[in-house]
């Protein structure tokens, strides 16, 4: 990936990190997806008492891009305060592969460490739950 479109994804994701409402876990995440048009979009997870009804910063900035009339996924970058990198979580694996175009890449790093790992969907979510899946006479 280009470097300079990782460092305006890194900067979105901060971003939106610093309005993350985690009152109850106070971890915050931040997240930017890129789309297939170059376009940037982030989100922030937002808990809720109910616990059940929190929306992780990869969901809210995938699901704000699709809200905008945006259509694939191209890359997305996850930062944590945790020392090392964290993963998405699986709901959101499978967020991700519905909306990726194709195999793409997910960079996850930490704000003040700078420790990095790019992994793919495919590696995150092998076997992925999809549109083929409900087919009759899958191969899958």
């Amino acid at each position: 990936m280009d470097k300079k479109i990782k460092r305006e994804l890194l900067k979105s994701a901060l971003k939106a990190q610093e309005n993350a409402y985690v009152p109850y876990s106070n971890f915050p995440l931040g997240a930017a997806v890129l789309m297939d048009d170059g376009s940037i979009y982030n989100g922030a997870n937002i808990e809720n008492a109910s616990f059940s009804l929190t929306n992780c910063a990869e969901r809210s900035a995938i699901f704000s891009a699709i809200s905008d009339g945006k259509e694939k996924i191209k890359a997305l970058l996850l930062v944590s305060n945790t020392q090392k990198t964290i993963t998405p979580c699986g709901a959101c694996r499978q967020v991700i592969n519905e909306f990726a175009d194709g195999e793409i890449e997910i960079i996850m790093v930490t704000e003040k460490g700078g420790k990095e790992k790019i992994m793919s969907n495919l590696e995150l979510l092998p076997g992925a739950f999809s549109e083929k899946s409900m087919e009759k006479n899958n191969d899958l």
